[in-house]
């Protein structure tokens, strides 16, 4: 299983596996043909409400994050069908933010990951000192330390 992130603005490689895009809204002034998108699981973003209140804030990773693995513990249906995807072949989450480190595909990268390693273990992300870790039933929660 290998999982890329990338911005969708970014030229295809045709080595780099099926396209998802994981973001609610198409990208702006970019046409189908050009982004070579193979799949939009639009379900899979976060919610317009918690869209709207992250904003990039980086001072809000921590908390985004938090509530956009509460929201994906509850959205069954395109997790699963994100891990059908990801069990078949290689793959790349697709993003239209300009913040290529805080955004929504790389939290879900984090999340998908630690469902796929199916073990009760720490998830550290040292770029928002937020710790989780996976239960039994896939939800992601945090911990205190």
């Amino acid at each position: 299983m290998q999982i890329l992130v990338k911005r969708v603005y970014e030229k295809p490689n045709s080595q780099e596996g099926l396209r998802i895009l994981v973001d609610r809204l198409w990208p702006r002034g970019l046409s189908k043909d050009l982004a070579k998108i193979d799949v939009w699981i639009k379900s899979i973003a976060p919610s317009n409400e918690l869209r709207r209140w992250y904003q990039h804030d980086t001072k809000k990773w921590p908390e985004f994050m938090e509530k956009y693995f509460a929201e994906l513990d509850q959205n069954h249906d395109a997790v699963n069908e994100l891990i059908h995807h990801i069990q078949r072949t290689k793959v790349v989450f697709l993003f239209g933010s300009k913040e290529i480190y805080n955004n929504n595909a790389v939290a879900l990268k984090k999340y998908i990951e630690a469902i796929l390693a199916k073990e009760n273990r720490v998830i550290n992300c040292s770029s928002c000192k937020v710790v989780f870790a996976i239960n039994q039933q896939w939800s992601l929660t945090k911990r205190k330390y």
